[in-house]
């Protein structure tokens, strides 16, 4: 891939220097795990006004740093059936060919690839893959539309934006009800990105960028269709979830609803879908909410009424943040009930004492979740609640030691070559087959804090 982005002529007078592909975030489902963060994107910028934006994304350095975040983000192919290493060879020889039909308004995106992801709540959320040759060239786009379109963006809204993370989000909420706005106008839209309207999207996206050549091609990108076992379905609605345009469009789209709320001096954050305004009494929540069906609905946008509501800010979450009131009324973070138990469940199914599994093996698997779990939430000022799950997690390590070892004599040697004490060895080995009961006792002082820092295991508290 490398030689053929040497062959892509420079344009002379563009200057393109650029990083990240946007990720597609799934904040509104953040019990799924901790959502992904919005890596940088750099500063690709044209010379002269916003014309000529497609040929500054198809310049060689801004294809090149497009390249290297679509094979760092890796991914699975699309619905041509080649992956990273495959599109590489393909390109060596067809860029030239796509490029120019790139440039004449002649090339047409291949169907994105519908795959179904489930969730916790048993349901399943639409992703669409673009090939990797579109990934490509969506992120050499965004590498250029990002850093002229960001800016404009309201200082509300934090998701999918270079610089700024859910945890931003939880932050402003929480300084908001701090200050004495304890009721929540919590809005979530209705499978927003499948009912985004493409006339609208494009008329908003006319008024920030002047290039009829990018806009042509994300009209074209929005036209694709999806490959829905093997039968390609046209779209006339919605900017499919999995390319790297798409958080950015979806950002185009809502800022009209930011800059609605802020000229009003609501208190407000949002991420993706997610909007929380913060009011101090019901009745002021009820008049935001009318106010806010009438703006998603001039935007032909659907407020998922079971998941909406205005309440106390106490008995909602945000982001899988839940906010309490400590000693002094200072408002502080937790994890929210429902990504609690979500993190539990996907512990249990990784630490299940079947499967044949070394303690390595399970180690290995059970590393990067709680690293990347605790990553995100991190912000939780719950130390009991930290010590616990370490406390729960390293009890379902233990046993399955047990269950390793199995027989009495193999439970008796183990322990011995850890440098356990004699009648600590007998009792523990006395109880072989009670596998929980007997990892929470005794077995405590042999299979110790250090002994599973030892193998790697990560501490939440």
């Amino acid at each position: 891939m490398s030689k053929a982005m040497r062959q892509m002529p420079e344009q002379s007078g563009r200057v393109s220097v650029a990083r990240g592909e946007a990720r597609c975030d799934l904040a509104s489902d953040e019990a799924c795990g901790p959502p992904l963060e919005h890596p940088q994107t750099g500063s690709a910028k044209q010379t002269a006004g916003t014309g000529g934006l497609l040929e500054a994304a198809l310049t060689r350095q801004n294809l090149q740093t497009a390249w290297k975040r679509v094979k760092a983000n890796k991914g699975a192919a699309g619905v041509d059936g080649l992956n990273i290493e495959q599109t590489a060879q393909v390109l060596r020889t067809s860029w030239p060919d796509i490029r120019q039909a790139l440039l004449a308004g002649r090339y047409r995106p291949s169907p994105v690839r519908k795959v179904m992801i489930p969730k916790p709540d048993g349901s399943q959320r639409e992703l669409g893959i673009p090939t990797v040759t579109d990934r490509l060239i969506q992120q050499a786009l965004l590498q250029v539309l990002q850093p002229l379109i960001d800016p404009t963006f309201s200082d509300h809204s934090h998701g999918f934006r270079p610089g700024r993370r859910a945890h931003d989000a939880v932050k402003a909420a929480r300084a908001y009800v701090q200050s004495g706005k304890r009721v929540v106008v919590d809005v979530d839209l209705a499978k927003f990105f499948d009912r985004v309207n493409h006339d609208i999207l494009i008329d908003r996206l006319c008024k920030r960028i002047d290039d009829v050549g990018v806009i042509r091609l994300i009209r074209a990108y929005l036209n694709a269709g999806i490959m829905d076992g093997g039968v390609v379905v046209d779209r006339d609605l919605g900017t499919p979830q999995g390319g790297p345009l798409s958080p950015l469009l979806a950002n185009v789209l809502l800022d009209e609803v930011d800059k609605a709320l802020q000229a009003r001096g609501y208190s407000f954050a949002r991420y993706a879908d997610d909007c929380n305004v913060y009011v101090g009494s019901i009745k002021a929540g009820e008049r935001v909410m009318g106010y806010l069906r009438k703006l998603y609905t001039g935007l032909k946008l659907q407020i998922n009424e079971a998941k909406s509501a205005v309440a106390s800010v106490f008995g909602r979450k945000f982001l899988g943040y839940a906010l309490w009131v400590a000693k002094g009324k200072e408002v502080k973070c937790k994890v929210a009930d429902k990504p609690l138990q979500n993190f539990k469940a996907r512990i249990r199914q990784l630490t299940r004492r079947s499967g044949g599994r070394s303690m390595a093996q399970v180690v290995e698997k059970l590393r990067p979740y709680v690293l990347g779990w605790k990553a995100y939430f991190g912000m939780a000022q719950t130390p009991r609640v930290w010590r616990e799950l370490d406390e729960w997690l390293r009890h379902r390590l233990r046993a399955i030691q047990l269950k390793h070892w199995k027989r009495p004599q193999a439970i008796y040697r183990g322990l011995k070559a850890l440098g356990a004490k004699e009648n600590v060895s007998r009792q523990v080995a006395a109880n072989s087959r009670r596998w929980w009961r007997n990892s929470d006792r005794l077995l405590k002082t042999v299979l110790t804090i250090a002994y599973f820092d030892g193998l790697g295991v990560p501490r939440l508290s």
